[in-house]
């Protein structure tokens, strides 16, 4: 995994959020305040952490306040989702693909109980940014109370473990193997795919038999809606929207 520098202006190091010097710690993350002359670094400044890439324009950052999150949260979305979940009957949920929380956050909207797990350290930073944010803000304080982050990966954690309850649902949503580099993909998911690297089909398996044997009643996987499955195996039910697909799977 590649080390990121943090730039910005900052002027007393000591006086960073944990999760920033978490990274400091165990990344060997550090500090110069110009953006390196190339690749990813991290970009720390008032509005918050976000993943920045040099000579770009436009950063990634967790904004669980503005945005797409403020407009779900007025006026309403996430019904196929919701659906496939199974909302109505308030599941406490995992989500095991914490990314930048959207999802996660739609969720916690309905009101439900959400435990995302994120196994990158810089994504999980910028989860970590993202909800203290959100926390401060009176409007989404009271949704991202339910969320509880934890960092890691449900592929690693023991089936016997005590410490997080069992959900009712695992909620994966799997990096999706990138095509082509082209102006069409987001931005966000183009650095995201620098970050993280490509799709991985042993990792996929190995997530999905998690998620089988963690949860009490269903796993759900978001999917593009004409891509292939999940590691080769076919759901035992699906969700189908015009752009998105959720395919159900039952436990072990």
């Amino acid at each position: 995994m590649q080390s990121l520098v943090l730039t910005g202006q900052i002027t007393d190091l000591t006086n960073l959020p944990t999760h920033l010097k978490n990274l400091f710690a165990t990344e060997k993350l550090h500090y110069q305040p110009q953006p390196p002359a190339q690749g990813l670094y991290l970009l720390y400044e008032d509005s918050g952490l976000a993943l920045a890439k040099a000579g770009h324009k436009g950063v990634v950052r967790v904004d669980f306040v503005q945005g797409t999150a403020r407009h779900r949260r007025l006026f309403g979305g996430g019904e196929l989702l919701a659906r496939a979940i199974q909302a109505k009957n308030q599941p406490f949920v995992w989500d095991a693909t914490g990314g930048l929380g959207r999802d996660a956050f739609v969720m916690a909207s309905l009101g439900l109980e959400v435990v995302v797990f994120e196994h990158n350290p810089y994504v999980y930073a910028l989860l970590a940014d993202g909800l203290q944010r959100a926390q401060a803000d009176e409007q989404t304080t009271s949704i991202v109370q339910r969320i509880s982050l934890h960092y890691g990966s449900i592929i690693l954690l023991q089936t016997e473990q005590k410490q997080i309850p069992l959900p009712d649902v695992v909620y994966l949503d799997p990096m999706y193997p990138q095509k082509q580099k082209s102006a069409a993909v987001k931005k966000e998911m183009a650095y995201f795919h620098e970050l993280l690297g490509t799709a991985d089909a042993h990792n996929d398996k190995a997530l999905l038999l998690a998620a089988q044997k963690f949860a009490q009643k269903r796993v759900v996987v978001k999917r593009p809606a004409n891509g292939v499955v999940l590691a080769e195996k076919i759901p035992a039910f699906q969700y189908l929207g015009k752009t998105t697909r959720f395919d159900g799977y039952i436990p072990l």
